[in-house]
């Protein structure tokens, strides 16, 4: 039986921690109860999903009450920038230019269907947002993601919250990729909402979290009962929940000695495919950037191809296909890179259980790959 490829796509989805796994069983079988009921059964789940909401705000440094849980970080942002512009009276937002469609989706939204304007910032050569664009006027919203999902940039989310805060406006976070990976704390951004998602930090898919810090007026997008302080109506999953607390945990564990070993992988890795494939480049920023991702790039070769080329290697493209033609990440555009560095673009990110030994495979395995096309 062949082995697995070297899995260095940690930025798309993370495999549940064993931990995880052990705590959310339970939950699926014998302890079944629904949070709302007085059964008890009922108070068991209660007790778990308060465990969990302790957990996640721990990890944050956040106070239990101002976790909301939803089905994962796609329904948070909405949340957060959907369920504020109700309460806001400037319908002005501000974003950068290279954030998740999780964000660009509800502002697009915003912007057709209620008159809002929405000033979306540009990128520098590293991807990080211009703030000196920003527009001098009030401003209702600004919503930002921390950590880039492709080329690993963390953004001055802390910088735009006090100048954001000074115009008027509230701040939110898409910390997605970032929570698990960095030290992620809510008051040194000094952000209003932060967006979480378990499946981007060893937890279960379909389940996330929203931080709505104390005070902050925020309606529901969906209608129905009372439950996550009538924010997130429906019977909570307890066992995602539960998960999402023990990977918060985990991780907040872990956090520290995995950020100084997963930084030295991934400049071994860049050190490997550098001297390996002449002309490289090296697309994510050196520092500011999230310990476990490389973008790379060798302009004229076709990212796609090369990950098809090379079967022990899992990693994502820089480049999306719609019916066998590849169009360049608009990200990388705005960066400034031409669309034959774009295309070629290959994203690795590393996780817990890269080890030096997948580092060394993946390097002889991509360069021969990168170089043979």
């Amino acid at each position: 039986m062949a082995a697995d490829p070297v899995y260095l796509d940690h930025n798309a989805t993370t495999p549940i921690a064993r931990e995880v796994a052990e705590a959310v069983w339970p939950h699926l079988t014998q302890d079944f109860g629904n949070p709302s009921s007085a059964s008890v059964q009922g108070r068991r789940a209660r007790v778990a999903v308060d465990r969990a909401r302790e957990q996640v705000a721990a990890l944050v440094g956040a106070e239990p009450d101002e976790i909301v849980f939803t089905s994962g970080g796609t329904e948070a942002n909405n949340i957060a920038i959907r369920g504020t512009a109700r309460h806001l009276t400037t319908r002005v937002a501000v974003t950068s230019c290279v954030e998740h469609p999780a964000t660009a989706a509800p502002l697009a939204h915003l912007q057709e269907h209620h008159g809002w304007q929405v000033h979306e910032l540009p990128v520098d050569g590293e991807c990080r947002v211009r703030l000196d664009a920003l527009p001098t006027g009030a401003i209702g919203l600004g919503t930002l993601i921390l950590a880039h999902n492709e080329t690993g940039a963390i953004q001055p989310v802390a910088q735009l919250a006090e100048r954001v805060h000074r115009l008027g406006g509230l701040v939110h976070a898409d910390a997605a990729q970032a929570v698990g990976k960095i030290p992620v704390d809510v008051d040194d951004l000094g952000v209003d909402l932060l967006s979480i998602a378990g499946h981007k930090l060893y937890g279960p898919k379909g389940v996330g979290a929203l931080y709505v810090r104390r005070g902050t007026r925020v309606s529901p997008v969906v209608l129905g009962a009372g439950q996550e302080g009538g924010l997130r109506p429906g019977t909570e999953n307890v066992a995602l929940i539960v998960g999402l607390g023990v990977a918060a945990e985990v991780a907040g564990q872990l956090l520290s000695a995995e950020v100084e070993r997963q930084a030295a992988l991934r400049e071994a890795l860049w050190d490997r495919l550098a001297r390996a494939v002449p002309g490289l480049v090296r697309v994510s920023p050196e520092q500011a950037c999230l310990p476990n991702t490389l973008m790379v790039s060798l302009p004229g070769r076709l990212g796609a191809q090369v990950l098809e080329a090379v079967s022990d290697v899992s990693a994502s493209t820089g480049s999306a296909c719609h019916a066998g033609v590849h169009s360049p990440n608009a990200a990388l555009l705005a960066m400034g890179l031409d669309a034959d560095t774009a295309l070629g673009a290959l994203r690795l990110s590393l996780g817990r259980s890269t080890s030096t030994e997948d580092v060394e495979s993946a390097a002889t395995a991509l360069a021969r790959g990168l170089v043979a096309l």
